[in-house]
């Protein structure tokens, strides 16, 4: 089903554009125009030939003087350059083509327009010149009765065109000027579109990989293919000696126009990494080499001009056969962007037949080449293969998204749920432990106490199973602790740094005033507030002050302090205590760590269950120590707007 769609695609564009090429032959063709034609160096105009909505075009008729041939009968298209397809003679030099105006009417104002002269010219009127320059020309004069001789001399040195190839346009100033508006405009619209994709596909190289980016290397091929007509357009009225090479930039362009056709078809194709695509690739990299070698050497080589020719048409057929060669070979892919290479091909091969068989039968008035209109097609083809493969990634990234969002939902909850289980199990194995733990320490002090059979090596055991029973019973108050921690599931509230000062002052002062120790509070200038669980900040300070109070002898002093700067809350809790050896600060806040001074009584959980507070506020916590001067715990937390 999928394959029969796309016969009938591709025989849909292919009829569809055979319909084009013969309308754009009949109704925008300088090669179609009605008379008046030229014959044997003169053309008869009257004054209704230049009423009519289309300029006439100066086709036949011209006589032709170069160093070979004196006033021959030629027409404008016929030859490309002076070479006339003799491989032996020169394709460049001096040339003059001469036509006379033989007009029947009233005198009227016209313009005669030479678009593209790779040359540069002299045009002159009645042997009076009216124009010099290189690229394209236009004069304007009162044409009267009679009889006048309009010569263009020609005269040039490389490049591969020559002498006067593209018909010049005679009629008044009013409709050269509306035929070179929509022809400008049609132009504008081919140059900027593809600019435009080719921007659009900047933003894709890193997630649109080779397709896009050699999508973007076909729209600028093509946009800089389609430039000739602004840089003709501005030889009007400058010198511009860029003209002359232009034809290596053009063609140039056209060389990549084809090799990205080729490239895209394969990459579509899915034979990007075969053997064949890698040496198919070398040679049609290697071919336009060649050609623009030959086409520096035309000055020098008369015959490179013919072979020029000849091997560019041949390229053209070589890289059509390769992109309908992979486009079948992407009729057994399964990727769906390879259901438009044989359009794509179809496009490709239809224009280089329309360039072979109009080729000297047909030139636009208002638009595009045959060949033009192919690529201009080609662009905005492959620019609906990314627009369709981008609507499809962000389907894709949308149903992965929703998906993934489902997942974490599931495993969210899932470890919630066991977070929970986890608790409940360490909640309940803390509470059956109690009784034999604290039983085994009954039975340790019974022995002891009775004294029935305690030798010197018995009290050895009895104190190292008293000391692992202690442990215990330190790790067991630890898991307790954090049990009754975890409970603590209420949402943060803002708090008042102020309040929570006074709380702690009103909590601790009589337990200090006990221990003969100055508990001292000093609250920030301007009130501030944090988020926070109340409960979970008595802790945190519980620790930190029962910590202090343990550390400093009497008379000493516990200072807590707080300030605010650059959107921090800033809480000191500093003492005047033993202080923290310098090897064991970095190890403070570990869990179960305990400090030689208090292997005997300490949990090594108040520092972890402070630090854990902390980081759950999104703060930071940092201790500073010197030995008999005291301790200091600097906290951070953000501050609330």
């Amino acid at each position: 089903m999928k394959q029969h769609k796309v016969r009938r695609r591709t025989l849909c564009v292919l009829i569809m554009m055979v319909f084009l090429f013969l309308l754009l032959y009949d109704k925008d063709n300088k090669y179609d125009t009605p008379p008046p034609y030229g014959k044997s160096g003169v053309i008869s105009l009257t004054e209704a030939d230049l009423g009519r909505s289309s300029p006439i075009f100066l086709i036949d008729g011209w006589l032709l003087t170069d160093s070979r041939v004196t006033d021959k009968p030629t027409y404008i298209g016929e030859f490309s350059n002076l070479q006339r397809r003799d491989p032996a003679a020169l394709p460049h030099g001096q040339a003059q083509y001469q036509l006379t105006l033989r007009y029947d009417g009233t005198e009227r104002v016209v313009s005669v327009d030479f678009p593209q002269l790779y040359s540069g010219y002299t045009v002159l009127l009645d042997g009076i010149e009216l124009a010099r320059g290189m690229g394209s020309g236009q004069i304007t004069f009162l044409l009267t009765p009679g009889e006048h001789i309009l010569s263009v001399e020609t005269s040039s040195e490389l490049g591969y065109y020559s002498g006067m190839y593209f018909p010049p346009a005679l009629g008044t100033v009013e409709t050269l000027f509306q035929v070179r508006s929509v022809q400008c405009f049609a132009y504008a619209f081919a140059f900027l579109i593809p600019l435009a994709l080719a921007v659009f596909t900047l933003f894709l190289w890193r997630t649109g990989g080779r397709l896009a980016r050699w999508f973007g290397v076909l729209c600028c091929s093509y946009a800089l293919y389609m430039a000739r007509y602004f840089v003709f357009l501005l030889s009007y009225f400058v010198f511009f000696p860029l003209v002359q090479y232009w034809f290596l930039i053009q063609s140039l362009a056209m060389y990549c126009l084809c090799f990205c056709v080729v490239q895209l078809t394969v990459l579509a194709s899915g034979a990007a990494g075969s053997r064949l695509w890698r040496w198919a690739r070398r040679f049609l990299l290697a071919f336009p080499a060649v050609l623009m070698t030959l086409g520096l050497l035309i000055p020098v080589l008369s015959w490179a001009v013919f072979v020029h020719g000849r091997l560019t048409d041949l390229y053209y057929v070589i890289t059509f056969c390769a992109a309908v060669f992979f486009s079948v070979r992407s009729a057994t892919v399964q990727d769906w962007e390879s259901r438009y290479t044989p359009v794509c091909c179809t496009v490709f091969g239809t224009g280089l037949l329309a360039n072979l068989f109009f080729s000297n039968r047909f030139e636009p008035i208002r638009f595009f080449w045959q060949f033009e209109w192919c690529g201009l097609l080609l662009v905005l083809l492959f620019g609906a293969v990314m627009v369709s493969r981008n609507r499809r990634i962000l389907k894709e990234n949308d149903m992965l998204t929703n998906h993934l969002e489902e997942q974490v939902k599931e495993r969210t909850k899932e470890v919630t749920q066991l977070l929970n289980e986890r608790k409940a199990f360490f909640s309940d194995l803390a509470h059956d432990l109690k009784a034999p733990v604290f039983a085994t320490q009954s039975f340790i002090e019974a022995i002891r106490r009775s004294g029935v059979g305690v030798d010197a090596e018995l009290q050895n055991y009895l104190d190292q199973a008293q000391a692992k029973q202690w442990e215990m019973a330190r790790r067991l108050q630890g898991l307790s602790t954090i049990n009754a921690l975890d409970k603590i599931d209420a949402e943060p509230v803002p708090v008042s740094v102020r309040e929570m000062l006074a709380e702690v002052y009103a909590a601790h002062c009589g337990e200090a005033a006990v221990q003969s120790v100055y508990l001292i509070v000093e609250p920030p200038e301007q009130d501030a507030f944090l988020m926070a669980q109340p409960e979970k900040l008595n802790i945190l300070f519980e620790n930190l002050i029962y910590n202090a109070l343990k550390a400093t002898p009497g008379n000493g002093s516990i200072t807590v302090s707080a300030w605010t700067r650059e959107n921090k809350i800033c809480v000191t809790v500093e003492d005047t205590g033993c202080g923290i050896p310098r090897e064991e600060l970095p190890l403070v806040f570990r869990r179960f760590y305990v400090g030689e001074k208090n292997r005997e009584n300490g949990t090594g959980l108040g520092l972890y269950i402070v630090h854990g507070i902390v980081t759950k506020m999104q703060g930071t916590i940092e201790v500073y120590s010197t030995v008999g001067k005291g301790t200091k715990f600097v906290m951070e937390f953000p501050q609330l707007n």
